[in-house]
């Protein structure tokens, strides 16, 4: 439930791949969750017949708990439905189930290869907590990959396809100011809706002042394989492979707790 709450929706086929072996068996929990009303769901009709997969969220009982959990208000069954609508209704819920399928497509790897570890899956939300005095970013998301012992963090920018590239590259500003301060360092994942974009943006970044590391892929890409090619560098590399500063022991920073580094979830 926790993993719904901070990433809204996930469809019957990422929450499969992420926690079962067998999808009849993920289909009979999920039902069991549903009854609870722990979990909810909904689908849409596609043109020319036949419905997308479900796609889940939390139900009443699921917001309620999650709720209590943080010493919150509990949402009245009017307010959770109200929710679940919005966001069903949300123009932005193809973007979200990409940056999803990203973080899936990452732990889906993890359980299936020992050393592999997705550390550290926060969504745009809660990427908030990195703040700096110099800039504010806005990453769709923000992971720490971890194999073979090296681990790596990133910012995320998924791309639909529709954004024009030249406001892609222009992301770039903010980051670039964010790295002057004591936060993190990491490199800025830019994963494209397909190889014309990937090469339309790279003429883009070749133009592109220092400052930050950029890379790129497409998303009919493993996310874990060697699929991401540097705005610098002509072969493609793996994430842990990237360069990553986890940043100093300041307040503003999440990664430290107490003052101690920590590098977890």
């Amino acid at each position: 439930m926790t993993l719904l709450d901070h990433h809204q929706v996930l469809t019957t086929d990422h929450i499969t791949r992420l926690f079962f072996h067998a999808p009849r068996t993920a289909r009979h929990r999920l039902a069991e969750l549903l009854a609870l009303e722990l979990v909810d769901r909904f689908r849409f009709a596609r043109t020319g017949g036949g419905t997308d997969p479900y796609h889940w969220v939390l139900g009443h009982a699921g917001q309620r708990f999650q709720a209590a959990s943080r010493g919150e208000p509990e949402p009245s069954a009017r307010a959770a439905s109200q929710r679940i609508s919005r966001l069903s209704a949300n123009p932005r819920l193809h973007h979200l189930l990409i940056v999803n399928e990203f973080f899936v497509r990452l732990g889906e790897h993890a359980r299936r290869h020992d050393g592999a570890d997705l550390v550290r899956w926060w969504s745009e939300q809660q990427a908030t907590q990195f703040k700096s005095s110099k800039a504010a970013i806005n990453p769709d998301g923000h992971g720490l990959w971890s194999r073979g012992g090296q681990m790596a963090g990133f910012w995320l920018e998924a791309d639909t396809g529709t954004e024009p590239l030249t406001r892609v590259v222009g992301k770039l500003d903010g980051y670039r100011r964010f790295n002057t301060d004591s936060g993190p360092r990491y490199p800025v994942l830019f994963w494209l809706a397909s190889s014309t974009r990937e090469e339309h943006l790279h003429r883009l970044l070749r133009a592109e002042p220092g400052g930050v590391t950029t890379v790129t892929a497409t998303q009919d890409t493993n996310p874990a394989e060697a699929v991401w090619l540097p705005a610098d560098g002509s072969g493609r590399v793996t994430l842990e492979q990237l360069p990553s500063f986890h940043g100093h022991n300041t307040p503003s920073n999440p990664n430290y707790v107490e003052g101690v580094l920590h590098l977890g979830q």
